[in-house]
This record gives structure tokens, sequence and C-alpha cells, in this order.
């Protein structure tokens, strides 16, 4: 889908190093991921003595960011952790856009989250199984689903348009971006809010940790995800939310909006051959079709310059993520490789307001992690070395089981210097 009439006027986010845009913005510049220690008392976590064996023990979370700006005590009392971020994401990206009142009303709103709001869910569940389905909390119930942060987005802003939650695991961020682009390039809507959250709680670290799916701890503690290095051996998770606001270019120009960058092109794919929770090795699947559907659309991916990519530290996503990005560009040059994940783990805040920033022309600094090249992949990410501002920049999201989205964005001012 091409969709060069679609403009990003404003974006929001809250992560581990703070909210806003500065504050993803100063987290890529430095490199540095924000770690705290999950509670482990409640006893889902492996416990088998040796650093290495026991696991991991640290995740990036919003401990102590203070969300009071964007949502009073009373509202937020009623909300799930998710729902809070997301919201308050959405609150910022909204009062960048300068959109407020009726403008709001018939608005989209598209919300990806991998696991929805796991805390509230854990409570109901432990709430059913030691005093029985009657003693089930209401206002856990209505907050459990994964749906809730797109309902308090919209009922936050009063939007009647359509409301969408996208599941679709690492490639939902961007399904979610092209499906929210696709309602304002049709007339349906005149603007639309995109957001990605989700939160880490104790039995998801748990779990995902039993899966081996996480960064194992390293012989000094420390957890790290590497990505595309050789001695990687999972991501760090995260949470988070971002948040996106979508309009048309036309509508946006005329009420005086800058818009921050113009959405150029989506496509999405599947990968039979991947397992139900992993990646496959083959990157032909992916990236040939993918090809053919930028050159439809007037793109050759010579002209993209710059990758913000998946790679998370994930064995097998790395290795397909690497795949699908060797097959797309051929014989030549790959452009610099940014992996945001790297900073702010998986999950979390999403791939959107890292592209958006790299779009801008906003300096990553040097990849936390990648030390040794993996032979078996032949890439390198990108080492921090400064970079103008990009024309065209390709997201690339890969998820486990075999969903893929990827999006260009360009400069809707080309030319402008980083504000």
């Amino acid at each position: 889908m091409s969709s060069s009439s679609v403009v990003i006027t404003g974006l929001g986010a809250v992560c581990a190093h703070g909210c806003g845009r500065e504050a993803v913005a100063r987290a890529l510049a430095g490199g540095e991921p924000r770690l705290m220690e999950v509670d482990r008392s409640p006893g889902f976590h492996r416990e088998m003595g040796s650093l290495q064996l026991a696991g991991s023990r640290l995740a990036s979370l919003v401990q102590g960011v203070d969300l009071k700006e964007w949502l009073s005590p009373m509202a937020a009392r009623r909300m799930s952790p998710p729902s809070k971020m997301a919201v308050a994401a959405a609150k910022m990206a909204v009062a960048e856009a300068a959109l407020e009142g009726e403008a709001l009303h018939p608005a989209a709103v598209y919300v990806s989250t991998n696991f929805g709001p796991s805390t509230y869910s854990e409570k109901i569940l432990e709430q059913v199984f030691h005093e029985g389905p009657e003693a089930v909390s209401p206002m856990l119930f209505t907050e459990s689903v994964a749906n809730a942060p797109a309902a308090q987005i919209a009922l936050a802003f009063r939007a009647v348009g359509p409301n969408v939650t996208v599941t679709q695991r690492e490639a939902g961020a961007v399904l979610a971006l092209a499906g929210a682009a696709r309602e304002v390039a049709r007339g349906r809507v005149p603007t639309a809010v995109v957001a990605a959250v989700d939160e880490v709680s104790t039995v998801l670290h748990a779990t995902l940790d039993r899966l081996k799916a996480l960064a194992t701890p390293e012989a000094d503690g420390r957890e790290v995800a590497r990505p595309f290095d050789r001695r990687r051996t999972g991501f760090l998770l995260s949470e988070g939310a971002s948040a996106l606001v979508l309009e048309t270019e036309e509508s946006a120009r005329a009420r005086g909006a800058r818009p921050l960058a113009r959405l150029r092109f989506f496509a999405s794919g599947f990968d039979p051959g991947s397992s139900r929770v992993s990646w496959s090795a083959d990157g032909r699947v992916l990236a040939d079709p993918l090809k053919r559907r930028l050159e439809e659309a007037g793109l050759d991916p010579a002209a993209i310059d710059r990758v913000v990519c998946g790679a998370s530290g994930s064995v097998a996503g790395d290795r397909l993520e690497a795949a699908v990005l060797k097959r797309l560009f051929g014989e030549q040059p790959l452009p610099p490789l940014l992996a945001p994940k790297a900073v702010f783990g998986e999950y979390g805040i999403g791939p959107l307001v890292p592209a958006v920033l790299a779009t801008l022309g906003e300096p990553f600094g040097p990849t936390p992690g990648f030390e040794e090249e993996d032979p078996s992949l032949g890439v390198r990410p990108h080492d921090g070395r400064p970079l103008a501002v990009p024309e065209r920049v390709l997201v690339s999201s890969l998820a486990s089981g075999g969903a893929a989205a990827w999006a260009v964005l360009e400069p809707a001012d080309p030319g402008r210097e980083r504000s």
C-alpha cells in the first residue's frame, strides 16, 4: 500500500528512560538500556543456584516515571498499567499535533499489544483459583482484555471512529500503523491515533525466561541483548507505550501543522516456514515478495538509505532479519541498520517512535551489546557514527510465528535541519 498523502504530526512515548520525544531521543543517542530487577517473589521464576542457570533477573521497567501531567490520579486508578501508559503516550502525541476538542471526535484508534494487561489477567486467575469465579473483580475484568488500552484512548478523546486492536506479536505496531493510515488515506476518518503498548508482569517475565527467549545472564551478571552479535542469547523484556497522530498532509498543512514524517509505503507478509513460537531461516520467502511490492510502488531498495530493524538479540529472530535484509538489498551494501530494541528492549514502545526520530535525522549511538560479528549473518548494526538525514527509512518488523510487516517513511520536509 502507498499512502503518500498521510503524514505523522505528533508523537508520544512512555518508557524506562522517561516520557516524550526528548527522553526517547536521548536514550537512542546514548545507546544505554535502563534495566531494573524484576520481582521474583511470587515464585514463578526458575531458581537453580548458579547465575546462568537461574535465568534473567532484569527488564526495562516503567517504574518511577511520573504520568500525572498526562493522567489524573482519578482517571488512572480505573486503568490497568497498559491503559495508563497508552493514554499518556496518546495525549503527548495529540498535544504535539496541536489537535483538540471536536477535531478528535471522528478519529480512528489503532493499538498494537503483544500480551495485553497481563497483571490484571494474572490477578483474575488468582481470584478464580483461590476464591472461585464469583469473586472476580468487575474492575479487573473490564481492564483485562487486550483492547482495553484502545478503548481508554477513545474515551480520553471521545473518539468514535474505528477502534482496532492488533495482536500480531512483533509485527503488530507496523500493522496497526498501516491500518490506521488506510483509514485516513481513504477518507474514512480525518485523523487517527496509533499506539503500541505492553507491560512486564512477573509471570510474563518468568514464562519468557523459562522458554529461553530472554538474554542469559553473563559471567559478570550483566544481561545484554547483543543484536546480530555472535554471542547473542535472547532479548531484554521491556514495557512502555508509544503513540503517533496521523492525518492527511493537505489537512495538516492547511491548519498550520508541521508534519514530522510522511508515510510512503506499507507491506505485510507471512512466512509459513516459521514455527508457532519462532522464526524460519529462509529470507527469500519474505524478501522476494517485499522487493516486488516496493517495485510496484515505484521504490528501488537502492533508494532506501536507513533501516530501523527488529533485531533484538533473539537467536532465530536476528538470523531471519539479517537474511531478509541481505536478500532484499542483494549485492549492494546494506544501509545503516538501526536496532532500537538494543536500547529499549523487546515489546515496550515498539519501533514506531524510533523510526520517526530516525526519519528526522536524530542521532543514534553505537548499538549496545554488539561487539563480535556473527559470520553466519554477515551484517553489522550501526556503530554510532554521525549520519545524514535520510531520504527513505525502511521499518522492518518480523514476528515469531510468521507474520511480517514493513513501512517506508520519508521526511515530510526534505532538506530541513533537525529540530
